[in-house]
Formats: C-alpha cells, structure tokens, sequence
C-alpha cells in the first residue's frame, strides 16, 4: 500500500544526511547511507495533520493535550504492552538531551558512568562534557553475535558508579536483548545502587522472531530504578520535529530530573512535533508495519548480497533498527585505510566503526533505511571499488 521504493530528492532542504557531505567527508558527490534518519516520507496521516495545523496559520505557545498523553500511553499499551501513567511522562526534545539531563540529575562531577561499548557515540560526550567519567563494559564479539560481559561489568563499579546508560535495541550492533540479560543486567545494577537510563528509541523496529522488552517491565524493582527514553522520531522518521517521552515511574528520580529540565525552561514541545506524535501513535500503524516488512528485507537483501559478492565482509544480523553493523576486517586495511576506500574509491558516506568505540575499529555502520535501489547502488560501488583493488 505504501511505496518505501520511490526516491524523495532531499538535497538542498537543509537535510543534515544529505546537504552536509562535503564539509563532513571532503566530497558532496558521496551517497549517504550514515546518520540514522530514514530515506523514506513519512505516513500520510502525519503530513495530513501537519498541513491542517499549518492552515489554521495561528503558531502561539501551547499546552500539551490530554490527546498527546493519551496516545503515549496507549501506543505503550498496544505496542509494548506496558501500562504506564500519565504522571510517568516527561517531555524532553530529543534522547540525547534527556541523557544529558540524567547525568546532572543523578551524578555529580567526577562520578562514573557505564557503557557498554561498541555504541551510540553521544554516549561518550552527554558524560564527558559534563564533567564526569566514562566507564565502558564492552560487550563481547561471538561467533558473529554481541553479548553483555557480566562479570566486566561487576568488576568495574565502584563507590563513584553511579549511571548505567542501556541502548537497547543496541545500537549501532542490532542486539535486542531478552528479557533474561535484562534482568540479569537489571539486578547488579540493583544491588550495587546504579540507576539504569535506556535509551529505547529504536525499539518499535523489531524483526520476526524476536520480541523488544522495555527494560521497567522486567520487574517492578527494576521498574523504580530506570529511566526509559522514547521518542517517535526514529520509528516515523520525524527527528526534525524533537519531540521525545522519558518515562520515570519513580516519583523522586521524576522529581529530580524533573529539576534539570526546569533549569534549561523545557516544558512542551512544539505545536507540530506535537501533532506529528499524535498522528503517528494514533493512525500510522499500519504504515510502520510494512516499513518494518520494508526494512528487513532491505536486510536480508544486503545480507544476501554481500555472501555472495563481498566475502570480504561479514554483515552481523540485525535483530532490530534500521541499521547494519558490518565487520570490515576481511579487506586487510587499517581504520584509515578503511575510510579513505569507502570515501575516495567507493564515493559512500557511512559511519566509521571507531567513532562507537575502539571495540568497532574495523567496522563500519550501514543506515538500510532507504529505497532498495540506493542500497544496491551501495553495494554495487563497494564491489567495483573491491574489484579495482
């Protein structure tokens, strides 16, 4: 019903994935497979409402309506099966400030907070610019599959522990954890006093056969001791309208960063991100369904692809997002050789493994949401840029 194959030319509309290449990798000629936003436009009800908004032509201050939480709770009820209330939902402008804010609320300078590494690089910068100390807890690399490293974990906290940030679905390496690792994850945390901020912005895209578990539904233990970040943005492809939901059932961790919000004057969002969440939880459904059908076979098709046209590569299979964590160790070239190949030979804009951590060094991350004919595009100059070797 929907057409995921028909290609929106976004150059020159100020779009950060396309209109930014050259100051970023030095040529503007480049096809842009990098930062996590989708190729795609959005469901027809979110523009609908968009332009109805925008004929009534009157832009004042607004209030958040009863309809906005309305459809935040029910889009957790119906899609995440998670009862939540009304009370529980914080508004911030995006993820990556509400981390920002949670290191503030709950640390104070010089205090540690854990990754677990490979991972989303403003992981790295929210604890570090505000002056405390990153911890990583890599996750280990098996048999082409990620998993978290417990006993690291455990061997790392110490009395200025005082963060986990979780980023489940994971990413850029696709892991969605169960509900065991969770738990598992969720208790040492518990017994060692460390509130858990997870990053679940990507956790309505899920592929068949595996099931996303809001971390504050493991237990109701783990459910007083969490912070879970939301947003629409990545699931309808509306990051350009800032409108994120952080869920706190705790009333004193609300309590607390609900003061670092006050501080900066954060109350509601804007009168089109507004709408936009409210068409998307309350009539785009059907729509992210087939996107969700659309994106994995996109990753079945760069899977099949590079078996069997890039034996040099080692595609690791996503379980979620719309991402693809591929393992470039095969080509024999260094992290700088890596990028000037897939820069200067190959004409790809991608996402440096290095950047997520030293653990991703030789890998790089692949943004599969997009027409299938860019992909293969992709993947085609990769080859010819191998087969010119």
């Amino acid at each position: 019903m929907y057409d995921f194959d028909q290609i929106i030319d976004r150059r020159s509309t100020d779009c950060v994935k396309w209109d930014n290449l050259e100051e970023l990798y030095g040529d503007k000629d480049l096809l842009p497979l990098w930062v996590a936003d989708m190729d795609f436009p959005v469901a027809p009800a979110i523009s609908n409402a968009l332009k109805k908004r925008t004929e009534h032509g009157v832009y004042g201050y607004n209030l958040i309506s009863d309809r906005y939480y309305q459809a935040v709770i029910n889009w957790m009820k119906r899609r995440h099966s998670w009862d939540i209330e009304r009370e529980w939902i914080v508004f911030t402008p995006g993820v990556v400030p509400a981390l920002s804010y949670a290191v503030r609320a709950f640390t104070k300078p010089g205090d540690k907070v854990i990754i677990q590494s490979p991972v989303y690089h403003p992981f790295y910068s929210t604890i570090e610019t505000n002056g405390r100390h990153v911890v990583t807890n890599p996750l280990i690399y098996k048999d082409g599959k990620y998993y978290m490293d417990y006993e690291d974990l455990e061997e790392k906290i110490d009395s200025r522990t005082r963060l986990l940030f979780l980023c489940s679905p994971h990413n850029p390496v696709g892991r969605v954890w169960t509900e065991e690792e969770l738990r598992r994850l969720g208790k040492i945390c518990l017994e060692n006093d460390i509130i858990v901020v997870s990053d679940e912005i990507h956790f309505d895209i899920v592929f068949k056969g595996h099931k996303h578990t809001v971390f504050a539904k493991v237990s109701e233990e783990i459910r007083e001791n969490s912070i879970i970040c939301t947003a629409p943005s990545k699931t309808f492809n509306i990051a350009g309208l800032q409108v994120s939901n952080i869920i706190i059932p705790n009333r004193r961790l609300r309590e607390r960063f609900n003061i670092e919000l006050e501080k900066d004057h954060i109350s509601r969002p804007n009168i089109f991100g507004q709408e936009a969440l409210i068409a998307a939880y309350e009539e785009s459904e059907e729509w992210l369904d087939e996107l969700i059908h659309y994106i994995e076979e996109n990753k079945n098709y760069f899977i099949g692809y590079v078996e069997n046209n890039l034996p040099q590569l080692e595609v690791i299979d996503s379980e979620g997002t719309f991402l693809l964590w591929v393992d470039c160790s095969g080509l024999n070239m260094d992290p700088e050789e890596l990028n000037h190949f897939f820069v200067n030979r190959c004409k790809l804009a991608l996402n440096r493994g290095d950047m997520f951590g030293q653990e991703g060094r030789l890998f790089y991350r692949f943004n599969i949401g997009c027409p299938r004919s860019i992909l293969k595009e992709a993947l085609d100059r990769i080859k010819e840029g191998i087969e010119s070797l």
